[in-house]
């Protein structure tokens, strides 16, 4: 025991902690220092300082009443501007007033550029794609004008119901590796799963498979060590950590890369709600029986996911590659439907909220049904607004949330949204079994959506995030078939009350939700 808690107080998480508090408390308590050692001098100045940051505050609410933020980001900030000018300037300044790096941005127009001439689309092919697509084309024509992603025929979808079903499926995909081998996460850990990936990766290294693996650094701080790219590296595979973390406050930190993302030889590429840990697949249960879904995409469409794995992967390393010359050798794959891979990034890059707006699109184009899972649900005006009037127009919308908590107070939160949605008419479940971290949309017997993205502020504004579109895909049958064995095994909320202390707490934790 005394061992683990000295790992825990040494370890780099703790360490970066402690340097991150430090700085944020010297620079938030200076002024008070300086009046109590300095009383004489801080006296004489403190008027024209008061006033200095007075003006400054005003100026700011300004700034933030004609900024592109959500309502609810803005109302918070205003408020805290008010009540707190100097303190809260400061952090809007290191979390908010914020460009990317100069080196990002460099490499990121340049891939941005390839991906977007790479992607053009004739008027023929647009012309016949809205015919095709009908009532659905502004949906994907939106991905298209925003990302630069294209719509894909001849691509076959397999839908993945469990986390068990999708691991066994990556496992025989990366054993038929014959160039190169993508992977792109959240989080890595070590255990049966990473061992097991993991020794098929040094297999085919030795074979003269190209590997490259890229996790997020913050999101695996505390589950591998701080030289795993050296470990990793030294067997040959490719390892590269997004965003390595720094004991520094920077909004930087804030931006992680949220996605999970596996491409093989172009051939086949997989995308989920998975991260390469235990719990996803159930060695381990800490929250009961962990539901999780993917998609596995052969043809065409592979080519959209291999280009967002290719630009974070050079952003990273500072390395521009060509893109064609991944793309050549991918083939058509005859199949039904259509299919739009697509990703998100924060404001810096992106103008638009990609991940938002496409949930929205969905929401506001449902006629019959709209069925969500989601792990956490926190959600701004927009989307309560689109959820209740899909609801009030006769849309039959129902949300499934998990029953047991991985984050109490994520939970409570999410409960917290139930009550306007559920006046709205929107019905509520939770999965019983466990803890569900699918992210899933179906709507209409016609589209469907798969990827990482939560409804929730961090994945929809702050995270690297990507997503599938399908509209007719065969697989949808599958996913419907998903949903109604979940609404079997969930608790119907409608009888839920959130008593009025708990209800006064979460609505003082959401005012704040927006800024996190």
């Amino acid at each position: 025991d005394v061992k683990r808690f000295l790992k825990i107080i040494f370890s780099r998480m703790t360490l970066v902690a402690i340097a991150i508090i430090a700085q944020l408390l010297f620079t938030t308590t200076l002024p008070f220092f300086l009046n109590y050692f300095h009383p004489e001098i801080f006296g004489k100045i403190y008027i024209q300082i008061d006033i200095i940051v007075n003006v400054i505050a005003f100026i700011m609410i300004i700034v933030v009443i004609n900024s592109k933020m959500l309502v609810e980001g803005k109302l918070i900030w205003v408020i805290l501007f008010l009540m707190f000018p100097l303190f809260t300037l400061v952090i809007y300044r290191m979390f908010v007033w914020k460009k990317a790096p100069k080196r990002h941005r460099k490499y990121y127009e340049q891939v941005k550029a390839q991906v977007e001439n790479i992607n053009k689309k004739g008027a023929v092919e647009n012309a016949q794609l809205k015919e095709k697509l009908g009532g659905y084309y502004g949906q994907f024509e939106y991905v298209y004008k925003t990302s630069n992603l294209r719509t894909y025929e001849n691509s076959r979808v397999k839908f993945l119901n469990t986390g068990e079903n999708f691991f066994n499926e990556i496992l025989s995909e990366l054993e038929k590796a014959e160039k190169y081998i993508f992977m792109e996460y959240f989080i890595i850990e070590r255990g049966q799963m990473w061992n097991s990936i993991l020794e098929i990766l040094k297999r085919k290294v030795k074979q003269g498979v190209e590997v490259r693996v890229m996790y997020d650094d913050l999101g695996t701080i505390h589950k591998l060590p701080n030289n795993y790219p050296k470990k990793l590296k030294k067997l040959g595979i490719n390892c590269v950590k997004f965003n390595s973390f720094v004991p520094i406050m920077s909004a930087l930190h804030n931006n992680r890369d949220h996605r999970k993302i596996t491409i093989v030889d172009g051939k086949v590429a997989f995308v989920s709600g998975l991260n390469i840990a235990d719990e996803y697949i159930n060695v381990v249960q800490p929250y009961g029986y962990w539901k999780d879904t993917g998609i596995k995409i052969n043809g065409e469409a592979v080519k959209s996911l291999l280009m967002m794995f290719l630009q974070l992967y050079n952003v990273q390393t500072q390395k521009i590659e060509n893109y064609s010359e991944f793309i050549k050798d991918i083939q058509p794959v005859k199949s039904n439907g259509f299919v739009c891979p697509y990703g998100d990034g924060p404001r810096y890059f992106d103008e638009d909220n990609v991940a938002l707006n496409v949930y929205l699109n969905a929401i506001n184009n449902a006629k019959n049904y709209l069925w969500i899972t989601t792990p956490y649900l926190i959600i701004d005006s927009q989307l309560t607004n689109a959820l209740c009037i899909a609801a009030k127009r006769g849309v039959d919308v129902r949300i499934i949330t998990p029953h047991v908590p991985d984050k109490k107070i994520i939970f409570n939160i999410t409960r917290s949204s139930y009550r306007t949605l559920q006046q709205a008419g929107v019905k509520i479940f939770e999965y019983q079994k466990g803890f569900i971290h699918s992210k899933q949309i179906i709507c209409d017997d016609e589209f469907a959506i798969v990827g990482t993205i939560n409804m929730d502020y961090r994945s929809l504004l702050h995270h690297y995030e990507c997503g599938v579109m399908m509209y007719k895909v065969d697989s949808i049958k599958d996913i419907k078939r998903d949903f109604d064995y979940l609404f079997s095994v969930s608790l119907n909320m409608k009888e839920f009350k959130f008593n009025a202390f708990n209800r006064m707490i979460c609505a003082i934790l959401k005012a704040f939700t927006p800024m996190l």
